[in-house]
């Protein structure tokens, strides 16, 4: 038993060093190309977001490096690099979260790499390549920056809390994130809307904000900053919505509590049964 738990441990070692370094080497890429003019820039049919020229390198970039060492496992990649494998693990990969900004020249944009298994997260990487600061997590071996060992801020109370959240590319979904920022606000919440949900995870698991929260998000988005925040002694819940696709709360156990209760919807009101 001591030995296969050894052996699990490096392999996921292994595992996670190759999401790092494929993170990065995107992260090199983007950095490169965030000095230059934005290419090939076109709006997304399915969400309404924007991609370039430096997303589609960038995923390029990670699935080029991922498959030269683990060319069996499976592919989940937000602009289509997406193909079957044949072993139990597969890669989600958001090749550049926080496009908008990125386009922009805002600096808060990242990589984000994980690995799955059939228990869910596995390993996980956030890079930002403009601070050169690699968030990284292994399922039961903590989230680490550098040396670091991560942790979320001990804080159960959302007044003062520094909350991130974004806004849909949505016009119809907008006002459903303004009235979840508004009673966020009503609670004494400090928000701030940043652009990028990977790296706000990341964030919320090194305890440089309180907490998170977001609607309509894609796997891709929250796959390692997940596993961030819960390796980092966090939770991460869903939000429920009335006017689309639910959302997720990170934080502390008993501030994401809080929070999660405080944006979700009240239930409509119960009807007559008909009657006139």
């Amino acid at each position: 038993m001591g030995r296969e738990r050894a052996r699990d441990h490096a392999d996921a070692g292994r595992l996670l060093e190759l999401a790092a370094a494929a993170a990065r080497a995107a992260g090199r890429l983007l950095a490169e190309r965030f000095a230059n003019a934005p290419r090939g820039v076109r709006r997304k049919a399915d969400r309404g977001g924007l991609v370039s020229d430096a997303d589609r390198a960038a995923e390029a970039r990670i699935l080029s490096v991922i498959l030269a060492a683990r060319p069996g496992d499976a592919i989940v990649a937000e602009e289509g690099g997406r193909r079957d494998g044949r072993s139990e693990l597969t890669w989600v990969v958001d090749p550049l979260d926080g496009t908008d900004n990125h386009l922009s020249g805002g600096p808060h944009w990242a990589v984000s790499v994980a690995c799955l298994d059939r228990a869910g997260g596995l390993v996980g990487a956030v890079h930002d390549p403009l601070r050169d600061e690699t968030f990284r997590a292994s399922r039961g071996g903590g989230a680490w920056l550098g040396e670091r060992r991560l942790a979320v801020a001990a804080t159960a109370d959302p007044d003062g809390a520094v909350l991130a959240t974004a806004l849909s590319a949505w016009p119809d979904e907008r006002e459903g994130d303004l009235e979840r920022i508004r009673r966020a606000l009503a609670a004494g919440a400090r928000v701030r809307v940043s652009g990028s949900a990977a790296l706000d995870l990341a964030w919320v698991a090194a305890g440089r904000l309180g907490g998170c929260f977001q609607c309509g998000l894609q796997p891709w988005d929250t796959a390692a900053g997940a596993l961030l925040v819960e390796e980092a002694a966090g939770v991460v819940l869903e939000l429920p919505r009335a006017d689309g696709e639910p959302g997720i709360v990170a934080g502390a156990p008993g501030l994401a509590r809080r929070v999660s209760t405080l944006l979700t919807p009240a239930p409509p009101p119960a009807g007559d049964g008909g009657r006139g």
